[in-house]
């Protein structure tokens, strides 16, 4: 059996291009350029809602520090508030009062709030106990303390005149 002989002719002309062959090609280049150019307005607006999106953020991004330092400011308002609803003028003037009945001879050496409890802590100093318990029970008549107690005493033999020192607490009313 004999193998069939095959002719091959790389040389030939090329097909002359016809009416539909150029609209195709036409039409093929119009429609990649078409979608060249969707894609470059695509792109930019992509990138315009970026550039919106970036200040969206930095507009609502809050600074750890900042907030940190924004409650510490939050917190330190509190506390004044709460120190400026002491009643100080009047209560200094209820001991100044107290004192001023017991002629003088108690001294207040100090006065400590406390605010949670509304609370005061008082210590002073009398010449002898029976005017600290006077001063006591004076201020056991006032309108602004209530429950004034004595918490403690102690006679100052280290010093030649003797004083009582002494420390009491009272609950504060609001008026």
């Amino acid at each position: 059996m004999s193998a069939r002989h095959v002719e091959l002719d790389f040389v030939t002309r090329r097909r002359p291009l016809t009416l539909a062959g150029a609209a195709l090609l036409v039409l093929g280049a119009g429609a990649a350029l078409t979608a060249y150019l969707e894609y470059r307005h695509l792109e930019g607006r992509r990138a315009a809602l970026e550039l919106r999106l970036d200040a969206a953020l930095r507009s609502t991004h809050r600074d750890p520090a900042t907030d940190l330092r924004a409650q510490g400011m939050s917190l330190e308002a509190g506390r004044i508030a709460q120190e400026l609803g002491t009643p100080w003028t009047e209560l200094l003037a209820e001991l100044e009062a107290a004192s001023g009945e017991s002629s003088s001879q108690v001294a207040v050496l100090s006065i400590e709030p406390d605010h949670a409890k509304r609370l005061v802590h008082i210590t002073g100093e009398s010449r002898d106990l029976p005017t600290a318990l006077a001063y006591v029970q004076r201020l056991q008549q006032s309108t602004l303390l209530r429950y004034p107690m004595l918490d403690s005493h102690d006679l100052k033999s280290d010093d030649p005149q003797h004083p009582v020192r002494f420390a009491l607490s009272a609950e504060w009313r609001a008026l």
